[in-house]
């Protein structure tokens, strides 16, 4: 006697036995006997969805927890750099002990990276001022206020001792005759704004910034170019110097007329 609406077929194609209490995957859902219920059995394939296996840490052997989804080496570095025991993990740490103020960072450096304005301790991504949204006494810091910071920076001589050799002749040569005593008293950031406003004196350096920067990036010029090169400047050199000496004599014929 058959009771065909009792129980379930194997879904094993090469069994497919009646089987009267039958199981279902718990991976592909399928119905199966009781000897193919395993994975390996009926070959399934969802059973990578069931195969969560907890990452060991390589220095330390100790179990990590990870969520469902989530990447296992990502978890297994976050545990080196942080709550690892082991020796060279701990090395590490104190190596890079500088940990970025920025909200949502995690990065740590060799060195300390301080923001001139807030006072902070940053990585190098997040060094600037525009980049971890800094913040004065509570205010953010304005683009006004950046670039009143940047022309201190400019003019407070710092910039001018940072410029190439070249730029600084360039800006001797342009900037105005004076005494030695004077000389003695007036420093370089000062020379660097004679008849110069803020603006055009910022705008100058970063002018000649970029162009060192430019000539520092060209390839090396052969002997012919480099001779024709110096022959250009001295020619601009020495019309300029005419020119400053017609200016000064006009100025020197005014002066005697009055």
């Amino acid at each position: 006697m058959e009771f065909p609406d009792l129980g379930e077929h194997c879904s094993e194609k090469s069994c497919k036995r009646l089987d009267f209490l039958p199981m279902k995957c718990d991976a592909c859902e399928e119905i199966f006997c009781k000897d193919h219920i395993t994975y390996a059995n009926h070959k399934c394939t969802s059973s990578y969805k069931k195969d969560i296996q907890v990452p060991v840490c390589p220095l330390c052997n100790t179990p990590i927890p990870i969520r469902r989804g989530e990447m296992p080496d990502i978890k297994v570095g976050e545990h080196i750099d942080r709550d690892c025991k082991s020796d060279p993990a701990q090395r590490k740490r104190k190596i890079f002990t500088n940990k970025c103020s920025k909200g949502g960072c995690k990065q740590k450096e060799m060195i300390r990276v301080t923001c001139d304005q807030c006072h902070l301790n940053y990585c190098l991504k997040h060094r600037h001022p525009l980049d971890h949204d800094c913040k004065t006494d509570g205010k953010p810091v304005s683009k006004s206020g950046l670039l009143s910071s940047l022309e201190d920076y400019v003019f407070s001589g710092t910039y001018y001792s940072l410029l190439p050799l070249s730029a600084q002749r360039i800006n001797a040569a342009s900037s105005p005759m004076v005494s030695p005593t004077a000389q003695n008293v007036i420093p370089p950031s000062a020379s660097f704004q004679v008849g110069l406003t803020e603006e055009q004196a910022l705008q100058r350096a970063l002018e000649m910034s970029l162009a060192e920067s430019a000539r520092a990036s060209q390839p090396t010029l052969s002997p012919q170019e480099q001779e024709d090169l110096a022959l250009a400047q001295a020619l601009a050199a020495s019309e300029e110097e005419y020119r400053r000496q017609q200016q000064r004599q006009q100025v020197a014929r005014n002066l005697s007329s009055q």
